[in-house]
C-alpha cells in the first residue's frame, strides 16, 4: 500500500460485485475507509443475474482484507431519501467524505422502437437518475470538506452508439453531460468531477446468456464464453475482448487521487481502443 487516499473515505455505488466491488478494494488498499452501497437484489425488467447481499458481504471481507475499514449498506440509488440516509450514516462513521464514485448500473436488451416503456424508464432511473440521486446526497458533504472528487462510471455507450441498447446508451451519455456540469458546479467548492469510460468489462453485467446472445445473433443457443470472446474483441484496437475490474478500478483510483488534482471535467475511455474504431 502507497497511501495515495490515506485518511480519505469513498462511497461507492454498485459495490457488491464488479467494477464497484473492485474499486472499493483497491481504494481500502490505498488507504481509504469505504461506505459501500448495493441494492443486493432483482430489478424489473432485467435479465441478467443480480447482485445479493452475500456479494455485499464479500466486498466488506475483501476490504477489510486489503487493510481498509467499511460501512455497507443496501439501497436502490432510485430511493433518494434512503440513499440520502446511508450517505449521512456512513459519513458520520468515518468523520466525513472525501470520494465519490457513482458506479451503480443495469444492463438490458431492446432495439429503440421495440424497447416497453418499463425498460426504459427503469434504465433511465438507474443509469442516469441514480447516478444524480447519489451526487446530491453526497456533495453537502464534499462542500463541508471544500474538497473532494467525484468519479461517474459511464460506458463507451456514452460516446458512439450502440446497436440494440439505445436506453443503455441515452443513459450514459446523460451521465457524461450530467458530469460536464457537475464539474462547472462543484469546481468553486474544490470539488472536481470527471467519468471514466469502460469497453465491455468481465462482470457478471456481460457474462450471462443474454449479453452473449446479442454479440452472436448468428447462433440458436447461448455462445460459450470462448464465442462471446471472439466477438466481442472485434470492438478494440488492442487484441482483448474486454477488461478487467482492476483495468477501471485504476482508473478511478488515479481520478479521486491528488495525482489529478487539477483535472475536471474530462471523460477518461478505460476501453482498449474500442472508441477509435
Amino acid at each position: 500500500m502507497t497511501g495515495r487516499l490515506r485518511d480519505k473515505t469513498a462511497l461507492i455505488t454498485g459495490a457488491a460485485r464488479g467494477i464497484g466491488r473492485a474499486q472499493a478494494v483497491r481504494f481500502a488498499e490505498e488507504g481509504a475507509d469505504i461506505i459501500a452501497i448495493d441494492v443486493c437484489g432483482p430489478i424489473e425488467s432485467v435479465a441478467v443475474p443480480h447482485s445479493s447481499p452475500q456479494d455485499l458481504v464479500e466486498t466488506a471481507l475483501l476490504v477489510e482484507q486489503a487493510g481498509g475499514r467499511i460501512v455497507t449498506e443496501i439501497v436502490d440509488v432510485r430511493n433518494a431519501d434512503e440513499l440520502s440516509e446511508a450517505v449521512e450514516h456512513g459519513a458520520s462513521r468515518f468523520e466525513g467524505l472525501d470520494i465519490v464514485c457513482a458506479t451503480a448500473g443495469i444492463t438490458s436488451r431492446g432495439a429503440a422502437v421495440d424497447l416497453s416503456e418499463a425498460a426504459w424508464r427503469t434504465m433511465l432511473d438507474i443509469n442516469l437518475t441514480g447516478v444524480w440521486n447519489t451526487c446530491t446526497a453526497a456533495a453537502p458533504h464534499l462542500i463541508g470538506r471544500g474538497a473532494g472528487s467525484v468519479v461517474l462510471v459511464s460506458s463507451i455507450a456514452g460516446l458512439r452508439g450502440l446497436i440494440g441498447v439505445a436506453h443503455y446508451t441515452a443513459a450514459k451519455h446523460g451521465v457524461v453531460g450530467l458530469m460536464r456540469s457537475l464539474a462547472h458546479d462543484l469546481a468553486p467548492h474544490g470539488i472536481r468531477v470527471n467519468c471514466v469510460l469502460p469497453t465491455n468489462v468481465d462482470t457478471p453485467l456481460i457474462q450471462n446468456d443474454v449479453v452473449r446472445s446479442g454479440f452472436r445473433p448468428d447462433l440458436d443457443r447461448p455462445p460459450t464464453r470462448e464465442e462471446f470472446a471472439a466477438a466481442a474483441a472485434r470492438m478494440n484496437l488492442l487484441a482483448v475482448p474486454w477488461v478487467q475490474t482492476v483495468d477501471v478500478a485504476n482508473a478511478s483510483l488515479f481520478l479521486a487521487s491528488e495525482e489529478a488534482r487539477y483535472i475536471t471535467a474530462i471523460s477518461l475511455p478505460v476501453d482498449a481502443g474500442s472508441t477509435q474504431r
